[in-house]
């Protein structure tokens, strides 16, 4: 059995990406059981989902990945999409590439992933170029995450925002209610639904029978990392149960991959 661990750099107040992630992972180990993973978790303090706080908590990223570099990790997550996105297109670049120096400057060489580069680069292995998406935030947030995906060349045909400011408030929020909550949304033009797009929103128990209801590929922020977590690592990306993205049979156009 080989064991991987994983970095994460989360928010101080995320509950989320230290339960869903692992739960992901866990299945894969049922399912593949030669590959076991290991997380540790390194914290930047933020309570509320505001601009001063989300860029008060990226400043932190340096120290936090220092402290990971300490356990030789094979690959480093950062966690908090809208931190990243709200800062301007383009930023998951420099807070990856941050974030690589810091881990280099203590010796450890391993790939950075953030949750909001890990959104793009799901949404491009699925080859959608039109999505849906759902976030927690305030509408002025969730207008920065869809300019900054359209920056991108992805087009937001629709959203939908549920105005939870205080980020433990979002970590409690029912995930069963996204079955519902889609149906708000207009996706008659969507090649994807985003049905959480943020780390901290609880999602997958409704990943699977929401894609089977829309008829689309259904994905999260979350799935999306744990999507580039394997591909980094080199392996295999199936975990059952966690829709089409991670059905084992999507390439990672900048990633590479290799079966069990």
């Amino acid at each position: 059995m080989t064991d991987h661990h994983i970095g994460m750099i989360v928010p101080s107040s995320n509950r989320t990406m230290e339960t869903e992630l692992p739960r992901m992972f866990a299945a894969r180990e049922q399912a593949i059981p030669h590959d076991r993973f290991v997380f540790h978790a390194a914290r930047a303090r933020m309570k509320h989902v505001t601009p001063e706080e989300l860029q008060a908590m990226n400043a932190q990223a340096t120290r936090a990945a220092t402290e990971l570099a300490d356990v030789r990790p094979g690959v480093v997550a950062t966690a908090c999409l809208v931190a990243i996105m709200a800062q301007g297109p383009g930023f998951h670049c420099t807070a990856e590439d941050d974030i690589t120096r810091a881990l280099r400057a203590e010796g450890a060489e391993v790939p950075v992933i953030s949750s909001a580069g890990a959104l793009l680069s799901g949404i491009a292995a699925l080859g959608a170029r039109r999505v849906a998406l759902i976030t927690p935030y305030m509408k002025p947030l969730t207008a920065a995450v869809v300019a900054y995906l359209e920056d991108a060349g992805v087009e937001v045909v629709d959203s939908l925002s549920l105005e939870v400011p205080d980020n433990l408030a979002v970590a409690r929020l029912d995930p069963a209610d996204l079955r519902e909550h889609h149906r708000r949304l207009d996706l008659s033009r969507a090649d994807a639904l985003v049905l959480s797009c943020c780390v901290q929103m609880p999602s997958l128990p409704s990943i699977e029978p929401v894609q089977d209801e829309v008829g689309i590929p259904v994905l999260s922020a979350a799935t999306a990392t744990t999507f580039r977590i394997l591909s980094e690592l080199g392996l295999e990306t199936r975990v059952p149960g966690a829709g089409h993205l991670l059905s084992g049979g999507v390439a990672d156009p900048g990633g590479v991959t290799r079966a069990a």
